[in-house]
């Protein structure tokens, strides 16, 4: 997976010139680590609070047959964080900035069958992380009564494609 983080390799001063130069700098938990957790039953986020405070916090890793998802999104450390690299990633958008929550997912493959059901309530962040195989898929989501639908989302298998649901 590659951070795209920065440090500052160099500061030269002059009477009118500074100059800051910044090379990749090894990954850190500035920015907040996912992993999935040895059991398989969740994601472990890591992140570094003020003063070098690390704070771990566990996502649940749902499966429903054999596929896998997790919702996160809550909050800037979670936005922030890097996670396993998932084939598809769901984001619930209300208007132009609000996030969402709470919102049943379905997805069905090109046949129409259903190869996945999110319920509402395991939708807890902004953010669904789903575990597909590659193909093309429609993708439902259902929030107070408002359906919003993506037809022919294709999903890789190198890489994580990216799909706004958005209401209003």
């Amino acid at each position: 997976m590659r951070r795209h983080h920065l440090y500052l390799a160099a500061v030269i001063f002059s009477t009118w010139l500074i100059t800051v130069i910044a090379l990749p700098a090894e990954p850190s938990l500035a920015m907040g680590t996912a992993r999935i957790t040895p059991s398989g039953d969740g994601i472990e986020l890591e992140y570094a609070g003020d003063a070098g405070t690390i704070f771990k916090e566990f996502i649940p890793l749902m499966r429903s047959g054999d596929i896998r998802y997790f919702s996160a999104g809550v909050g800037v450390e979670e936005r922030q964080a890097h996670y396993p690299p998932f084939p598809l990633k769901i984001i619930l958008v209300a208007g132009d900035k609000a996030y969402l929550s709470r919102t049943s997912i379905t997805i069905s493959d090109v046949t129409g069958a259903v190869r996945l059901q999110v319920p509402a309530e395991q939708v807890t962040g902004p953010w669904l992380f789903v575990d597909l195989p590659p193909g093309t898929y429609k993708i439902t989501g259902t929030r107070d009564g408002q359906t919003v639908v993506k037809d022919r989302v294709s999903v890789r298998a190198e890489g994580t494609t990216t799909v706004h649901l958005r209401w209003g």
